[in-house]
C-alpha cells in the first residue's frame, strides 16, 4: 500500500509539474502531440496551479512489481459507484464472517473528493461559503446515474450541488448559471474532446472558464499529462531534466517504455533504434493505442494479435495525424481466480485480470478503481467488471 502511494503520488506530481513547464517549453506540446485547439485551451489561465484536481492511474499490482498503464488526468470516472459498491458489500453476511479473522476498511471518495474540489476552488479565490457546484457532462452519457449518486452525497455534505448538461448552461452578466441558478464551482466531467467538437454547445462553460467567472475542475491544463503520450516525457531521456533523480528512478521502474508513432529513430533501454522497424518486429513485446481514447478504443496487444492486423494498426498509425497513436512496452498484469456469474450456470470461477487504479484528489491517495476482465483489457466499456477494494490485515485477537 505504502509503496503505491509513493509511486502513484510521484507520478501525479510529475504531470502537474509537466503541464507547467510546458507553457514554457513548447517542445512539451509537441511531445504529447496536443493539436492547436487543445494549445489554445492550455492557454487560458484558469485563475489557480492545480491542473488536475481529480486523477486516476490505471495500475497492475504483482508479488514483485508494480507497473502503471496510464495516466486519466482528465475526468476519471467510477468513484461514486466504488463508493456505493463497498456500502452494499458491507451489507453481505460472508463480510462479517470473514472480519471475524481479518480486519477489511473500505476507501471513502466522496467527501474527498468534494474537500479536494473545495480547495481548488479557494486555491482560485472563491469565497462563497458554501459555494454552489455543478457536475457538468452531456445528459446522455452512462455515468449520469454516477453524477446524481455524487450530487445527493454532496447535498448531504452541506454543498448545493446540481447535475447539467453543458446545453443547460447560460453565460451572462459575468456569472455562469444553469435553469437560473448562478453557479461557483463547476465539477467538470465533459470531457475536452468533446468541448472542441461541440464547441457552440460548450460556448458558455468556454467563456466563463477564460472570463475566470467560474472556477473549473479539472482545468484544461490537465490534457498535456492526460494524453497517453506523456509516459513518453516521462521514459525519454530528452526531459530528463525536469525530473529529479528520485523521480527518474520511479519512472523507469514503474511506467512503460512509450513513444509517440511516427518516423524515426529513438531509444529504447539505451540503444539507438529505428522505431517503425522496431514496432514491425516486436509485437509480443507491445502495445498500440490511440493517443487520447478511453474505454480500450483502438487498442491493439501485440501477443494477441497475429502479424498481419499488427501490420494493419501500425500503418493505420502512420497514416493518421503525427501523434495520434503511441506505442508502449507489454507490462505483466494480475490474473486471479474470482467468482462470476455467467448465464445459466449461476456462480463459476473464472481466471480475471485484475486492475487496481489509484484515485487522487489533488496528488493525494484516495483510493482506488478495481476492475476484473476476462480479456486482456479491464476497461468497463470493453467488458470489464467494477468491483469495490478493501484493505486486508490480520485482526489481532
Amino acid at each position: 500500500m505504502e509503496l503505491v502511494r509513493r509511486v502513484a503520488e510521484t507520478i501525479a506530481r510529475m504531470g502537474e509539474r509537466v503541464a507547467h513547464v510546458a507553457l514554457e517549453r513548447t517542445e512539451l506540446l509537441d511531445a504529447v502531440a496536443l493539436t492547436e485547439d487543445e494549445r489554445a485551451l492550455v492557454a487560458i489561465d484558469p485563475g489557480y496551479a492545480t491542473a488536475s484536481t481529480a486523477s486516476r492511474l490505471d495500475s497492475f499490482i504483482l508479488p514483485d512489481s508494480l507497473q502503471f498503464a496510464e495516466y486519466n488526468a482528465e475526468s476519471p470516472a467510477g468513484l461514486g459507484y466504488t463508493e456505493v459498491l463497498s456500502g452494499e458489500f458491507e451489507r453481505l453476511e460472508i463480510l462479517s464472517r470473514f472480519r471475524r479473522r481479518f480486519d477489511a476498511r473500505a476507501f471513502t471518495l466522496m467527501a474527498p473528493i468534494l474537500d479536494a474540489l473545495m480547495a481548488s476552488y479557494r486555491d482560485w479565490g472563491g469565497t462563497a461559503s458554501p459555494p454552489t457546484v455543478a457536475i457538468v457532462d452531456w445528459r446522455e452519457v452512462p455515468t449520469w446515474a454516477e453524477f446524481e449518486i455524487l450530487q445527493a452525497k454532496f447535498i448531504e455534505l452541506g454543498v448545493p450541488t446540481i447535475v447539467c448538461d453543458p446545453r443547460d448552461l447560460r453565460f451572462e452578466d459575468n456569472r455562469l448559471t444553469a435553469d437560473g441558478q448562478a453557479i461557483d464551482l463547476v465539477y467538470r466531467r465533459v470531457l475536452i474532446n468533446d468541448i472542441l467538437s461541440r464547441a457552440d454547445d460548450c460556448r458558455a462553460l468556454t467563456d466563463a472558464y477564460a472570463a475566470r467567472a467560474v472556477c473549473v475542475a479539472n482545468t484544461f491544463r490537465c490534457k498535456v499529462p492526460h494524453k497517453k503520450a506523456f509516459f513518453a516525457v516521462l521514459t525519454d531521456e530528452r526531459f530528463a531534466d525536469l525530473f529529479t533523480a528520485d523521480e527518474q528512478v520511479t519512472a523507469l521502474r514503474h511506467i512503460p517504455w512509450t513513444r509517440l508513432v511516427a518516423e524515426g529513430r529513438t531509444t529504447r533501454g539505451g540503444k539507438d533504434i529505428d522505431l517503425v522497424q522496431h514496432i514491425r518486429v516486436n509485437r509480443h513485446d507491445l502495445v498500440l493505442k490511440p493517443n487520447d481514447e478511453y474505454g480500450g478504443v483502438g487498442v491493439t496487444l501485440g501477443w494477441e494479435a497475429d502479424e498481419a492486423a499488427w501490420d494493419t494498426t501500425l500503418d493505420r498509425a502512420l497514416g493518421g495525424a503525427l501523434g495520434a497513436w503511441v506505442v508502449q512496452e507489454r507490462i505483466h498484469v494480475r490474473r486471479e481466480l474470482f467468482p462470476k456469474f455467467a448465464d445459466g450456470h449461476g456462480a463459476v470461477i473464472g481466471d480475471m485480470l485484475v486492475d487496481c487504479a489509484p484515485y487522487l484528489f489533488r496528488g493525494k491517495l484516495a483510493g482506488f478503481l478495481t476492475r476484473l476482465s476476462a480479456t486482456g483489457l479491464a476497461n468497463v466499456t470493453s467488458g470489464g467488471g467494477q468491483v469495490p477494494s478493501f484493505v486486508v490485515s490480520p485482526r489481532r485477537s
